[in-house]
C-alpha cells in the first residue's frame, strides 16, 4: 500500500480525532488544522492539560487521551502537534486507547514510534498535515 493509499484510508475512514498538543491561541498551525478538520466534518477533540475543561470546537478539552476516551467514546486519529522527542509517548498512548490511527504533523517524525504503532495494528503517518493532505487527494 503507497502512503497515498494509507493517508487516503485514514481520512475517509476516521470520524473522531483527538489533536493532542492544540492550542487556544489562533495563530498556532493546531488550532488552525484542528478547525479546519472540524468545518469538514470530523469530530474533533481537543487535548491540552492546560486548556481541559474548556470548551472548543463543539466538544470540551481534554486533558489526556485516556480522558477522551473515557468521556467521549473511542478516538479513530490521534493528530499530533508535539516535539519529535515527545512524539513517541504519545503514540504509546494512542496505542493504549486503542485509535485506528497515529497522525504526526509536519515536522515531527518519530521512526520507533511509527514502527510500534505499525506492530500494534495502527495506521501511520508522520511528517505530514491533514490540512493539505485532503485538498491535495480531492478528499
Amino acid at each position: 500500500m503507497s502512503e497515498d493509499d494509507t493517508i487516503r484510508d485514514i481520512l475517509t475512514d476516521a470520524r473522531t480525532i483527538a489533536v493532542v498538543g492544540w492550542s487556544p491561541k489562533p495563530d498556532r498551525a493546531s488550532h488552525g488544522v484542528a478547525a479546519f478538520l472540524a468545518r469538514r466534518g470530523y469530530r474533533v477533540i481537543p487535548v491540552n492539560p492546560g486548556q481541559a475543561g474548556q470548551e472548543a470546537l463543539g466538544a470540551t478539552v481534554r486533558a489526556s487521551l485516556a480522558e477522551v476516551v473515557e468521556k467521549d467514546g473511542p478516538v479513530d486519529m490521534v493528530d499530533v502537534f508535539r516535539r519529535s522527542e515527545e512524539a513517541g509517548a504519545v503514540v504509546d498512548e494512542a496505542i493504549a486507547i486503542g485509535a485506528k490511527a497515529v497522525w504526526l504533523q509536519l515536522g515531527v517524525t518519530d521512526d520507533a514510534a511509527m514502527a510500534r504503532a505499525r506492530a500494534a495494528g495502527l495506521r501511520a503517518v508522520q511528517n505530514r498535515c491533514p490540512a493539505i493532505e485532503i485538498p491535495r487527494l480531492g478528499l
